[in-house]
């Protein structure tokens, strides 16, 4: 994934290229970049501001650095985290959320519900309660969901009237019905009972809904997903636990000079192999509009030769020991001595708006080079 980054800078392959061929290389590096985001055409920017859950971001900023890049691999279970905000607007405890933009590949590892629970209202009379039982259902009639196999319960649970905050309860085989067969999508009742199932009117439990709430405290489905996707073989790990640090990211994406001396060409040559910059900057590419976070990360890239005798320095493989050995006494014809690459690779993670204005949180393997070795 990490080289297809390098077709951005595929505009400077010819001294003097005409501005046909600029858009043109230009277009073919962005439609790649995005396979390598899962992606055929980018999501278009919400039609207006839009703030991001709170829940996401805080998962975000859990999950990865200020550059985006994963502090810990084992955080998330899958590698996608998706979220969607209630379409029914109503007052009554009836939810309704949308999942068309679930793709076909993706398996559903977890499904939440998160509702964020109001203060208990005041109830006159001497009795009053300290919990009540909040049971959540899949709606199986829409029109008739009190009638017997009219709902099934998904999750029930004691809540205490005492404090307010937000309430998560697992729902995932009612998701993945919804995913398997899109009609089967009715929706979510919740109801709000005594301890004992006991009818409470009114209830003295409230939770926010669609409408009349701020929307940071809207009913949100979150769902934990994995696209099958991986990166290659080679070794995956935490990156290094250094103060975050905000992306330090040029005004305009780097372009390599061509029109280089001989003798730069040769003292490049000479430099061991080891780490550079390369920054990647969505504003540039022009993706700043749906992408939240970050705002670009530095991809690196490795430069420099692998002379013999190769280093520990040069965190050579016991092949590129043999090969430089091999190059160096010309044992054999045509084998040039070994190449300068990754040997260790870092996820990064994008908070986004699908095209559905529902926030995403994806990690995308083998997207920065951690260091680099003679192979």
């Amino acid at each position: 994934m990490l080289g297809t980054v390098l077709l951005l800078l595929a505009l400077a392959k010819t001294a003097c290229p005409s501005p046909a061929s600029v858009a043109s290389w230009r277009a073919e590096a962005l439609k790649k970049l995005l396979e390598v985001f899962g992606m055929e055409d980018p999501p278009a920017p919400p039609a207006h501001f839009k703030q991001p859950p709170q829940y996401m971001v805080d998962l975000f900023n859990t999950v990865a650095n200020a550059d985006g890049v994963t502090k810990n691999p084992d955080i998330l279970e899958g590698n996608t985290v998706r979220s969607f905000l209630d379409k029914t607007h109503s007052e009554e405890m009836r939810f309704l959320f949308v999942l068309s933009s679930v793709a076909k590949n993706e398996k559903i590892l977890t499904a939440e519900l998160h509702l964020f629970r109001l203060w208990p209202r005041v109830t006159d009379g001497p009795k009053r309660h300290h919990f009540c039982q909040v049971s959540v259902y899949q709606v199986l009639e829409k029109d008739k969901p009190d009638t017997p196999g009219g709902k099934k319960l998904l999750a029930a649970r004691l809540v205490s009237l005492q404090t307010s905050g937000w309430e998560v309860f697992a729902i995932t085989p009612a998701v993945r019905d919804w995913t398997e067969d899109e009609s089967s999508n009715q929706g979510l009742l919740v109801t709000v009972q005594g301890p004992g199932g006991s009818p409470l009117d009114p209830p003295p439990l409230q939770f926010a809904s669609g409408r009349g709430h701020h929307e940071s405290k809207k009913p949100m489905l979150v769902l934990f997903t994995d696209d099958g996707r991986r990166g290659a073989s080679l070794p995956t790990a935490a990156f290094p636990d250094l103060k975050p640090q905000a992306p330090n990211l040029p005004a305009k994406m780097p372009v390599p000079k061509l029109g280089r001396s001989r003798s730069t060409r040769s003292l490049e040559r000479l430099q061991p192999c080891q780490r550079h910059p390369l920054s990647v900057d969505f504003e540039e590419i022009g993706w700043s509009g749906w992408i939240i976070s970050p705002r670009g990360y530095n991809a690196f890239h490795c430069k420099g030769s692998c002379p013999f005798p190769l280093g520990e320095n040069m965190r050579p493989t016991n092949h590129a020991t043999v090969q430089s050995i091999i190059n160096a006494l010309k044992l054999s014809e045509g084998v040039s001595s070994p190449c300068c690459v990754p040997d260790k690779l870092y996820s990064i993670n994008l908070l986004y708006f699908d095209d559905d204005e529902n926030v995403v949180l994806k990690q995308y393997d083998d997207m920065v080079a951690g260091s680099c070795g003679c192979h």
